[in-house]
């Protein structure tokens, strides 16, 4: 399975925030809904999720190297 990425140095933000999330595709929509909503301001709703799992991007990390 790939791990994904979600980072908020991609997407300008007020509080510059440098938050970066990675592992399977279902915690981090969850963890960066979350983040989203009690950091950002957003409303964590189904469409937010959406949005967030549109924007996550493979990991490129080597484990164990």
């Amino acid at each position: 399975m790939t791990r994904k990425t979600a980072d908020c140095r991609k997407y300008p933000s007020e509080m510059n925030c440098t938050l970066t999330l990675t592992g399977e595709e279902d915690e981090v929509v969850r963890a960066a809904s979350e983040h989203a909503a009690s950091v950002h301001g957003h409303e964590d709703t189904p469409e937010l999720r959406e949005q967030v799992r549109d924007m996550l991007e493979d990991a490129d990390e080597k484990v164990g190297a």
